[in-house]
């Protein structure tokens, strides 16, 4: 993986994997850089090259009286705060074809949401920006379709691309990951596991997405160990009162024991 791909990151250990990490949603700007600044500390700490994410605006939800956010620009300008504050780049999610220039004034990877990731226009529009295009693979989609997806970004002159995969569906409520996918979606572009996101139960009938959260560890030791180039988890201080994804999140406290369990056996892997 070479770090470069990602303008304004720390080169603090090339042989590391790289993390994208933070709040599903950004709820105001004092959490946003509460978690920012712990999740600095440990990623400094550890010489893990990192990025901080955030939505700025949910706008896939079970029912419509979800939370949405706080206002699009005023959320993008607590992304810019976290950024010029502990001197990280960004990452968000977009969802219409004109997010992708308003958000790109403000972060520094435009991440296409799974849902969304076959819109043409979309993909092209995040693409055209220059900024860092992170594609989610589909829950529907092989690994092998993604090149499809990646194609779309490179051929609008934009080499800046990483996949990140997000598991599969598997029947209606349940996520798997296939790690076969990992090696497969690396000769395309360098990928990314979403831990959390993995481990969603969708479609609940109380109309709330549910989760596995300890299964956290589990997910990501198996990523690390397969190949992925990168690390996405979404962590709050507070899951049980996040706005939004917080069955699914990793609370705050345990995020430097996982991390450092990831180093150690990202250390092995590179010495096989």
């Amino acid at each position: 993986m070479k770090l470069e791909l990602i303008p304004r990151i720390k080169h603090t250990n090339a042989n590391n994997f790289f993390l994208l990490a933070g709040p599903c949603a950004i709820e105001n700007e004092e959490m946003a850089l509460q978690i920012a600044e712990k999740v600095v500390a440990i990623t400094n700490k550890l010489k893990i090259p990192y990025i901080f994410k955030g939505s700025f605006k949910k706008a896939n939800r079970s029912r419509i009286d979800s939370f949405t956010g706080i206002g699009d620009e005023k959320a993008l300008k607590i992304l810019r705060k976290v950024s010029e504050t502990f001197d990280v780049p960004t990452v968000t999610d977009i969802h219409e074809v004109s997010d992708a220039a308003m958000a790109a004034q403000y972060v520094d990877v435009l991440q296409i949401p799974a849902f969304l990731v076959r819109q043409t226009d979309l993909v092209v529009a995040a693409a055209k920006t220059g900024k860092v295009v992170n594609l989610k693979k589909g829950q529907f989609m092989s690994p092998e379709s993604m090149t499809h997806a990646v194609t779309k970004v490179t051929d609008c002159n934009n080499e800046q691309v990483l996949i990140t995969d997000r598991g599969t569906m598997f029947g209606y409520q349940d996520m798997i990951v296939d790690y076969r996918g990992i090696p497969t979606m690396k000769q395309y572009a360098p990928v990314v596991l979403d831990v959390t996101h993995s481990l969603q139960q969708p479609n609940q009938s109380a109309g709330v997405t549910g989760g596995r959260p300890e299964m956290i560890s589990t997910i990501a030791r198996a990523g690390i160990a397969t190949g992925a180039d990168g690390i996405f988890i979404e962590t709050h201080f507070d899951p049980a009162n996040a706005k939004s994804d917080g069955a699914n999140m990793l609370d705050l406290s345990l995020l430097e024991k996982l991390l450092t369990d990831l180093v150690a056996i990202r250390k092995t892997i590179n010495q096989l």
